[in-house]
Parts: C-alpha cells; structure tokens; sequence
C-alpha cells in the first residue's frame, strides 16, 4: 500500500520540526533551527528543504539515510532564505543540479533564474513569498499524501500560534511586515497544510484564513 502511495502521490517528510526560544544564558539570546524537509515526488525526484546549521551534518545524514536514501540520492536543495540554519548544510549535496536559496538559483559556479516546476508532474512549485526576508521563497506541493496541496513557508510564518500572536512573527524579524501579512494570507489561500520555519506542520482551516484575511489590510 504504501509504495502505491508514493508512485500515485507526492510524500512530504519532516525530516526535522524547528524551533525557537529565547536561551536565558545570554541578554537577547536565541536557540533556534529550522523545520528540515524531504520531498519525494511521484516522477522520483528527491528535494530538500531548508538544511538545518553547519553543525547538522552528521544528524541531518542520518535523517536522510533513515529514509532509505543517500546524500547522492537528493536532485534539488531549496532553502527558504538565507539565514545561516537555513543554508548550513548545503554542503553535503553536491550532487544535487540544482541549489536555490532564496530567489538565487545555481549549480556550482553558474548562476541562473529558475522558473517553472520542479518535478516533471508540474505539482512541485516554488513561490515567492517575500517578507521575512525580501528574497524569501516558499515550495508549494500539491497532491500529497496528506491529502491536500503542503506550503512549506521557512520563516514566513515561524509556528501556529503567531497567527493568533503576530509579535512571534515580527520578533523574528521581518523586512517587510506589510508584504509578508500579503504572503502569509495567500499561502493561506494556496495550502491545506503549512510547514512552518519553526514549529510543527499545521493545518490551515476557515478561521486561521479569516485571521490572516483581516490581518493583511493592517
């Protein structure tokens, strides 16, 4: 049943759940890392999303060996934005043809505009979702296994609970507050679940998008 599963639909695995908080150890101080993501498309394509610090590599290895895949096995690196827990350990994929952080995309020392699909399907999509940070992208999956179309947002939105509590959100620094409300309603919109920068994935219903909705004019 579940290798039917992974021919017919998209598998989105959170590799890793992100977090944050304020660590008491040092004025301003935070412990944060990222929501790390696995996409295996239907066509056989192998995405990561977002690669946790530069200190993960041998946990984030583990993470991917665990799915039954090797570092040589992923063909595409996105990362969300370019903060450093987001892009640590993209050193690890050289194999991959494509990296694309933010709105920059390349292959060793070529540099190029990615546009289009990701997967052959047309169903993996990469969107720009400016806000957190003005080049800030997120990826859109539709036809998952979950059962719905899978935003996965970086710092878009950082967890659940900062759509009821906006200063989560803007605590952890947005370059534009105004475009990035805009984003956060319209992948509202797009998604039946979102994967947060860091938090648990969630789902969006009715009330969540009436929240964002009215937050969006402010």
């Amino acid at each position: 049943h579940l290798k039917t599963m992974s021919i017919l639909k998209n598998r989105v695995i959170v590799l890793q759940e992100g977090y944050s908080y304020k660590d008491n150890t040092r004025a301003s101080a935070m412990r944060a890392n990222c929501s790390c993501t696995l996409i295996r498309c239907r066509d056989g394509t192998n995405i990561i999303v977002d690669t946790l610090t530069a200190w993960d590599g041998p946990h984030l290895t583990s993470l991917i060996n665990a799915q039954g895949l090797q570092l040589q096995d992923i063909n595409i690196v996105i990362c969300t934005h370019g903060h450093s827990d987001h892009v640590g350990c993209n050193y690890l994929f050289q194999k991959a043809r494509i990296h694309i952080v933010g709105s920059c995309a390349s292959n060793r020392d070529l540099y190029f505009e990615h546009s289009g699909a990701l997967d052959r399907h047309g169903e993996v999509l990469l969107e720009q979702t400016p806000g957190h940070t003005l080049s800030c992208v997120s990826v859109i999956v539709r036809n998952s296994q979950l059962g719905g179309t899978v935003g996965i947002c970086g710092d878009l939105f950082e967890r659940v609970e900062d759509i009821d509590d906006e200063e989560i959100w803007r605590e952890a620094g947005s370059e534009n507050e105004k475009d990035q409300r805009v984003q956060r309603y319209r992948m509202s919109q797009m998604c039946n679940y979102i994967i947060p920068g860091h938090g648990p994935l969630f789902k969006v219903d009715n009330a969540l998008r009436s929240i964002l909705k009215l937050r969006q004019n402010l």
